[in-house]
C-alpha cells in the first residue's frame, strides 16, 4: 500500500524553499523601497512637493497638476523601483506579486502620510489610473482588510 508521507514532506520542503525565495526578495524590497528619493534628481523635488502632496485630495485635479510639475523626479523614481506600475511599459500587467506586494504595501503607506489617506477610496482612483480588474481589485481590498488594520502603524 502507497505512503503519502515522504512525498508530502517533500513536497512541504520545494514550497518552503520558493517561499523563502519571495520572502527574501521582499526583505531587500522593505529594506531598499524608495531609497532613489533620497537622492538626485528626485530628493530636492520631493523636499518641495512632499508636504503640497499631503494637503491634497489623492487623485484630484490638484494632486495630478503637482504630479505633472514633478515629472523629472517621478520619470526617475519610476524607472528605477519595479513597484511602480509607470515602471514596465504593460504596466500593473508586467508585474510579478513581488512588486504588486510592494506596491499595495506602498499605497497603504502612502496613504497614511496623507491628510485626506483612505487607501480604500484610493483603490478606485488606482482601478482607473492603472486599469486593472476588479478581480484584482478585490485581491488588493482582501489584503487591505486582512493585513492593514488600524494598530499597524496608523
Amino acid at each position: 500500500m502507497y505512503d503519502s508521507k515522504e512525498d508530502t514532506i517533500k513536497h512541504k520542503l520545494q514550497v518552503e524553499i520558493f517561499v523563502k525565495k519571495i520572502i527574501k526578495e521582499l526583505n531587500n524590497r522593505a529594506k531598499n523601497h524608495d531609497n532613489s528619493k533620497l537622492e538626485e534628481p528626485e530628493k530636492s523635488i520631493f523636499d518641495e512637493y512632499s508636504s503640497k502632496l499631503k494637503n491634497s485630495i489623492y487623485g484630484s485635479w490638484g494632486y495630478n497638476k503637482f504630479l505633472k510639475e514633478m515629472k523629472i523626479a517621478l520619470d526617475h523614481h519610476y524607472e528605477h523601483n519595479p513597484h511602480h506600475p509607470e515602471y514596465r511599459e504593460d504596466g500593473i500587467k508586467g508585474m510579478d506579486l513581488v512588486d504588486i506586494v510592494e506596491m499595495i504595501c506602498d499605497w497603504k503607506a502612502a496613504s497614511i502620510r496623507h491628510d485626506t489617506g483612505d487607501i480604500l477610496k484610493s483603490m478606485d482612483v488606482n482601478q482607473k489610473r492603472f486599469k486593472y480588474s476588479d478581480d484584482l481589485k478585490c485581491i488588493f481590498i482582501n489584503t487591505i482588510n486582512r493585513y492593514f488594520t488600524q494598530k499597524d502603524g496608523e
